[in-house]
């Protein structure tokens, strides 16, 4: 593996997802010498900003080195996760929405014209999809457990104006596991992405959807993670010149967390 050391993303760029208003909030909770929470899941301390930079900067690397051509695959282990946050405000542990933000840059920086997003997180990435909503030129896929924060990605949210058909969401009952998420990458995933014909594919890759996560009920093995990232690659490998980066979000169980990223290594 080659090592990329992550570095600030610019305000210049954040801009492209989050208002100038919400920036400044977090710019100026950094100058307070206390944790401050934004909501019931959500805190920042005085550092919190930096490190969201440095986390949002590690995935923009992470695009680099895959648009570029220096590597094909690439995974940004990252902290604080991006896919809750939305364009005014943080939620869910997220402060800035890096895997939007990765998006963005290699449409400015790389001129890419077509971006998919896949997220398995078990939680829906209701931030990303906000984000690009009515954007014809991200395609966003979530699979996600139904009825667990933050409530949203119902099935018949599809998009809206241009954007109608570029949002799908596949929600969940608990209780599904490695044969559901193989077939929903068959029958749904692959057929979307092969129409799409994406430049550059982007994964919420959130290990919480795993069977011995305390948050969810959803019961994914690793071996069953291990798949999808097979299925992601060989779908990067067909469609994209191998172009693909993998971006860290949720996970609450340590030991699965990092046996699931070892395994997208």
């Amino acid at each position: 593996m080659q090592a990329v050391e992550a570095t600030p993303i610019e305000r210049e760029l954040i801009l492209s997802v989050h208002t100038p208003r919400y920036l400044d909030l977090l710019d100026k909770l950094s100058g307070l010498d206390r944790t401050v929470r934004l909501d019931n899941d959500t805190y920042a301390n005085p550092w919190s900003y930096e490190i969201a930079r440095l986390s949002a900067g590690g995935t923009i690397r992470a695009v680099d080195a895959v648009a570029s051509g220096t590597v094909n695959t690439a995974l940004g282990a990252v902290r604080p996760p991006g896919h809750h946050a939305m364009p005014d405000h943080g939620m869910g542990f997220c402060l800035l929405g890096n895997i939007a933000l990765a998006a963005r840059y290699a449409q400015q920086q790389y001129g890419l014209r077509r971006i998919l997003i896949v997220d398995y997180d078990v939680h829906h990435g209701n931030g990303t999809e906000a984000i690009f909503y009515g954007d014809p030129s991200v395609l966003f896929i979530s699979t996600h457990q139904q009825g667990i924060y933050p409530g949203t990605g119902a099935i018949n949210d599809t998009g809206v104006g241009k954007g109608v058909g570029f949002n799908i969401n596949v929600p969940l009952m608990g209780g599904h596991g490695d044969a559901s998420y193989a077939a929903i990458f068959e029958q749904i995933v692959w057929p979307a992405a092969i129409r799409f014909e994406p430049e550059l594919i982007l994964v919420s890759a959130g290990f919480d959807a795993h069977w011995d996560d305390p948050l969810a009920g959803i019961h994914l093995s690793l071996s069953g993670y291990a798949h999808l990232t097979r299925e992601l690659v060989h779908m990067a490998n067909q469609l994209c010149g191998g172009k693909i980066a993998f971006i860290v979000e949720g996970g609450y169980n340590l030991d699965v967390l990092s046996e699931g990223v070892a395994n997208i290594a």
